[in-house]
């Protein structure tokens, strides 16, 4: 299954800083990349076990999941 790109520069909760995970999209304030937490809910995890996972609120989680959802961005064939 190949990867989708999310584009996450309207997303209040992530931040994008070159210095931080290499310039891979984080959750805010945080060096937790999105990709953990999307990857994790894509392969079956619940919203609840990736909050106790990493350590975050589950309300994050929850809207990091639907921002994904709503902004992914097709690949070009």
């Amino acid at each position: 299954m190949p990867h989708e790109t999310i584009d996450w520069s309207d997303c209040p909760l992530v931040e994008i800083k070159p210095g931080v995970q290499s310039g891979a999209p984080v959750l805010r304030g945080t060096r937790m990349p999105v990709a953990a937490i999307v990857d994790n809910f894509v392969y079956g995890v619940s919203v609840s076990g990736i909050a106790e996972q990493f350590e975050i609120p589950e309300d994050c989680v929850r809207a990091i999941v639907t921002y994904a959802e709503r902004h992914r961005v097709a690949h070009s064939v």
